[in-house]
């Protein structure tokens, strides 16, 4: 008798349903994983634009010089993870301030982009996970602060598409896809 009760029949039962990998060949693991990493890729791509789309609204009401060249700018840096949205600040806030020489403008593009962090953050790229990728939006929000925490740095980048890959599985499992 094992502990809890069960027999070693039993607990290799257990053990065969967990672990059989018969039914499933490496072909169809590579299969799902590279369907979630490409629809977390189509995620990414969608999100990206929605914030160049974002970022040239604003930086027209602000009258920034050469909004569409920021935006388009901002939408492509979009896809590095913490350092590219930083990045596509930069110009609009250079711009701004040798526009119109005061703080203010510089300030107000700034507002404009913890706006934009905010919204893509807690509404955006959870409703396009869960749309194109099938991520539940709280799994979008909690999984990189968590994981931020137990893996500093890498665990922000490797979250978004590691909960891809774990929820393709699961909805394979359910039969799902």
């Amino acid at each position: 008798m094992l502990p809890g009760g069960r027999d070693a029949v039993s607990a290799s039962r257990i053990g065969q349903k967990v672990f059989d990998y018969s039914a499933v060949s490496t072909a169809d693991h590579v299969r799902t994983t590279a369907s979630a990493l490409g629809r977390w890729a189509v995620a990414q791509l969608q999100d990206s634009i929605a914030v160049g789309v974002l970022w040239l609204i604003g930086l027209w009401i602000i009258r920034v010089p050469w909004a569409p060249l920021w935006a388009i700018l901002a939408a492509v840096l979009q896809i590095v993870p913490h350092l590219g949205p930083i990045l596509g600040l930069l110009g609009p806030v250079l711009a701004a301030a040798l526009r119109w020489n005061d703080w203010q403008h510089p300030l107000y593009v700034l507002i404009l982009y913890a706006a934009i962090v905010l919204v893509d953050g807690f509404l955006l790229q959870p409703y396009i996970m869960r749309r194109v990728a099938k991520v539940p939006m709280w799994a979008s929000i909690l999984a990189p602060l968590v994981l931020g925490f137990v893996i500093p740095f890498w665990g922000f980048l490797l979250a978004p598409p590691l909960l891809a890959v774990v929820y393709a599985y699961k909805a394979r499992r359910a039969g799902n896809l």
